[in-house]
């Protein structure tokens, strides 16, 4: 953040009062560009340029290395009954330990209630500090999900978008939401990029439905969900290797950003895997990402106090500005944006 946006802009509600917009119904986006690649692109830097999403290849140079989560979005949505026939929705968060899960229940039961998932059955043996509530199974539900469960899409979705939701890419299952920045890579772009010589690494976020929870009440007295990670030795290696040669670290999504900064140790990325419930605000010095894709986020977000720690507040508040007056996509089925780091040169064409 620059002198003359930290004297205006204290805080962290501050920010997120300055960057608070409204947005029409029909700027949020039901359904993915086609091919995904179409997408438009903002080009977020000293200036803004709008091109396409399959121009991002003009964008990055050989040795540049592109991070990816390659976490998958699980059929998290599920149908219970009760014993008495009445429906129950749940979406199941994380498996806490084996064959206990904590679950969002709609409507809410109480602690001994049995639900049941056609020939499956779970028992509500209490609840997390959030108010989720954990459910024991008598079996690992996991083998079961395809044939019981759904893609969790975000509310504010009201079409059935199928594996448009899922990233080309995704391997590892566990993530209730999809790391979104992802959904506009094709196989052809993947394959485009890495002829360019641009060098690609992944890791592991699994993404929990409190990645969009907005900030109710002070940005000081909000606690981030907790998020299981791994960031791979090969891909340490690959991101060090390219901090140390000049290199740009190009993170593809604020889940990438959120597991690197988490394991940065203010030389170097460290391989590890764990839980991370870091909060990167305006004020946050960054490590690893040198630039970073992203989509327009909810007001009101953590992910957009992420890209305004980021970008610097004030190229935020001009490029979602030119997103709402020139036309673009909102949101996890939306547009996307190339973003590099404030006080950061980058060198690349285009």
């Amino acid at each position: 953040m620059t002198a003359f946006e930290s004297a205006r802009l204290a805080s962290g509600d501050d920010v997120l009062a300055y960057l608070d917009f409204h947005l029409p119904e029909d700027r949020i986006a039901q359904t993915g560009a086609e091919p995904r690649d179409a997408s438009r692109l903002m080009i977020v830097g000293e200036e803004i340029r709008h091109r396409i999403f399959r121009d991002l290849l003009e964008y990055l140079e050989a040795g540049d290395v592109l991070v990816f989560n390659e976490s998958k979005v699980i059929p998290a949505r599920l149908e219970a009954r009760k014993p008495t026939g009445g429906k129950i929705e749940v979406l199941l968060l994380r498996e806490e330990r084996p064959n206990t899960w904590s679950a969002m229940l709609k409507p809410a039961k109480r602690a001994g209630d049995v639900l049941h998932f056609d020939d499956l059955r779970a028992e509500i043996v209490g609840q997390t500090l959030d108010g989720a509530r954990l459910l024991k199974f008598d079996t690992d539900v996991k083998p079961h999900l395809d044939r019981l469960g759904s893609l969790p899409l975000p509310p504010y979705i009201h079409e059935n978008v199928g594996d448009r939701y899922q990233t080309v890419y995704a391997r590892v299952p566990g993530s209730v939401a999809a790391p979104t920045a992802g959904l506009h890579f094709t196989p052809e772009l993947l394959a485009a990029l890495e002829a360019k010589g641009v060098r690609r690494a992944h890791l592991n976020l699994h993404v929990g439905a409190g990645t969009f929870k907005p900030v109710a009440g002070s940005v000081e007295q909000h606690v981030m969900h907790e998020e299981t990670f791994e960031v791979p030795r090969a891909t340490a290696d690959l991101v060090n290797e390219a901090k140390r040669s000049g290199r740009r670290v190009v993170a593809v999504g604020t889940t990438v950003v959120r597991a690197l900064e988490s394991v940065w140790d203010g030389r170097e990325v460290r391989a590890s895997a764990g839980e991370t419930g870091i909060f990167i605000k305006p004020g946050h010095t960054f490590g690893a990402p040198d630039m970073l894709v992203t989509n327009f986020h909810l007001p009101k977000s953590t992910l957009l106090l992420l890209v305004a720690a980021f970008a610097g507040v004030e190229r935020i508040k001009a490029a979602y500005e030119a997103g709402l007056r020139d036309g673009y996509r909102f949101y996890s089925l939306g547009d996307a944006m190339l973003l590099e780091r404030q006080n950061v040169k980058r060198s690349a064409g285009g």
